[in-house]
């Protein structure tokens, strides 16, 4: 779990891993420690819906493939959820497993899952917006834009990943309260959708 506290072998794997997935055009990934797995996995599913999203925006797409991709959206979208939730999982089943135990009620808003979710995000806009600071079919004025942008996403993903290395550090010295927030989403369940159970 200490490994979630490690800044750059997350930021550099996560950049591997995209680099690499773009290059070879397919998702595949591997760790022998099980955070890191189920963190690269969260990055997969964001890796999918970022593809998926720009296909659901092609102005020349019609309204089958639309559908068809949003359909595909809306089921990644719940997988990633999932995955979320598996890393909080592991992470509460290792402070019982390791008897740490909270010396207060403090506790984060955010879940590791969470920021480590919002951290492949922004992972991926660096390295769409790296992208477009070397097109040579751009105007001068939207490379400087995309620069100044690529700037302020770093530090994004530094500040991030600092809060993700404090939260962790706190939940393994006990000063803070782990809690895992789960999403149910409704829309997915076929018992809790009226649109999918009515009919029924």
């Amino acid at each position: 779990m200490k490994i979630l506290t490690d800044k750059k072998l997350l930021k550099d794997n996560f950049d591997k891993l995209i680099n690499k997935w773009h290059n070879e055009n397919t998702i595949n990934f591997d760790s022998e420690n099980n955070f890191l797995y189920h963190a690269f996995d969260i990055l997969s599913s964001n890796y999918k819906l970022w593809h998926l999203e720009d296909l659901a925006r092609d102005p020349d797409a019609n309204d089958k493939i639309i559908a068809d991709v949003k359909r595909k959206i809306d089921k990644e979208n719940q997988s990633r959820n999932d995955k979320i939730e598996k890393l909080d999982l592991l992470i509460n089943d290792y402070l019982i497993n390791n008897n740490i135990i909270p010396k207060t009620d403090n506790f984060n808003s955010e879940t590791p899952g969470s920021i480590i979710d919002r951290t492949t995000i922004l992972s991926l806009k660096i390295y769409h917006m790296y992208e477009e600071t070397v097109r040579t079919d751009a105007t001068e004025e939207h490379i400087g834009n995309c620069k100044n942008k690529l700037s302020v996403l770093k530090t994004q993903r530094d500040d991030l990943l600092n809060a993700l290395s404090i939260l962790i550090t706190e939940l393994l010295n006990g000063k803070k309260t782990h809690k895992i927030y789960f999403q149910f989403k409704m829309y997915n369940d076929p018992s809790l959708n009226p649109v999918l159970y009515k009919n029924k």
